[in-house]
């Protein structure tokens, strides 16, 4: 089969390798559309402690069983399923608690495991038994179903910021994830959603899916607009989907009193620390958290979110590549030419 694997950092190769078989309680998967994800350009770039080279990385990834190993009674073949990232052992405390994206081990696809960057995939035991695989409705269509991935990530933000009815959420960084938490939140009961973005061509993307305030934050200053929109309290709710330090700091700033901030992305390695008074925290009894993965129960909520229409993923998607082009589709992503690039192996 024809696979991009990564030899080393910034070595992406195309290349033929052995079709997998399945073991007893695994499936081998024919992969339809891996999506890519912001994390594939980091580990292309400057790799990760949990990618051993060689490696077939991609993790938002959809498709069809095509082999059954011995044992296996949850799939069969031709079931249309799609999987997240974080795998749970299983056995840990936190996995054992519905929390296996804190597990010690950390197991995600595309990094210990192989991607999806490939045209069939190995799904381990361990996946099959306790991880994110879930079948996907008809209805629902392949790219749609590869983007319940970082859809669930969005799951476990909002999740974790007690995001209900009534509340005022604020989302800084309207990339996928940003887009995605915008009809989330007012799913799951925003009374006001309000999106900031710097960049002005990101931020004309991002209008339809239908904040109620837009605010550029090359031209205004948004702690104080976002004050004025909430009547002097502030927003109940920040979520910062950029590797901004400086947008971490304003989330902490604006909150309202008893408000929750989600320090939702990712900084890279090299960014300075977050450079805000205590007192700031303290004052406001607000709570300032963080969040990364998702549960496979989180994953399901958003395979249904998504087929309800609630997420509408399907105008997400602006790019598509074959996987003999998987260079451009890396490209495009990190050019920011548009939202969700997918690759179709």
């Amino acid at each position: 089969m024809k696979a991009a694997v990564l030899e080393a950092i910034d070595k992406l190769v195309l290349k033929d390798v052995p079709t997998p078989q399945p073991g007893p309680g695994e499936l081998v998967m024919k992969v339809q559309a891996c999506a890519v994800c912001g994390s594939d350009l980091r580990i292309f770039h400057h790799g990760n402690p949990r990618v051993a080279f060689p490696q077939i990385v991609g993790h938002e990834v959809s498709g069809v069983v095509d082999k059954v190993g011995e044992g296996v009674t949850k799939f069969k073949r031709g079931d249309r399923i799609c999987l997240a990232a974080d795998v749970p052992c299983g056995t840990c405390k936190w996995c054992t608690n519905g929390l296996g994206d804190n597990g010690a081990q950390n197991y995600a696809i595309g990094y210990q495991l192989p991607g999806g960057f490939a045209q069939y995939m190995l799904i381990n035991k361990m996946t099959v038994d306790y991880g994110p695989v879930a079948t996907i409705p008809d209805t629902m269509d392949f790219e749609e179903a590869a983007l319940a991935e970082p859809a669930a990530c969005a799951v476990n933000g909002l999740e974790i910021v007690g995001m209900s009815a009534g509340k005022t959420a604020v989302i800084i960084g309207l990339g996928p994830i940003g887009c995605m938490m915008i009809p989330m939140a007012r799913h799951m009961g925003a009374a006001k959603v309000i999106a900031i973005q710097r960049s002005a061509k990101r931020m004309e993307m991002a209008r339809p899916f239908g904040a109620d305030v837009y605010i550029a934050s090359e031209t205004e200053d948004v702690i104080e607009r976002c004050r004025a929109e909430t009547d002097g309290e502030g927003p109940d709710v920040v979520i910062t989907t950029c590797g901004s330090v400086e947008a971490h700091e304003q989330a902490i700033e604006m909150v309202a009193h008893r408000g929750w901030v989600n320090l939702f992305g990712g900084l890279g390695k090299d960014a300075r620390n977050l450079s805000i008074p205590s007192n700031t925290i303290h004052y406001k009894e607000c709570f300032v958290t963080g969040s990364h993965g998702s549960t496979p129960r989180q994953h399901r909520i958003a395979i249904d979110m998504i087929a309800a229409g609630y997420v509408p993923a399907k105008k997400l998607v602006t790019h598509r590549f074959p996987l003999e082009k998987i260079h451009d589709a890396f490209a495009a992503v990190e050019q920011r030419q548009g939202m969700k690039v997918v690759v179709n192996p």
